[in-house]
């Protein structure tokens, strides 16, 4: 199930977590948030935004 989970803290800050989601699409689906509240201050990745962006190394033959 894919979530967007929003917390606002007693000094005012606010949270944004994405749940669900993998790779680039958390970014994505969050930003209108994003757009509504104004500046990130800070930003924290969690793995699944990395999942399936695994690079696969290619080996060329070079000698016969």
């Amino acid at each position: 199930m894919k979530e967007i989970i929003i917390d606002v803290l007693a000094d005012g800050s606010i949270s944004v977590e994405t749940r669900g989601f993998s790779g680039k699409s958390c970014l994505k689906e969050s930003q209108f948030i994003k757009d509504l509240l104004g500046k990130e201050k800070s930003n924290q990745l969690t793995p699944a935004y990395y999942q399936g962006k695994q690079k696969t190394k290619k080996y060329l033959q070079l000698c016969g």
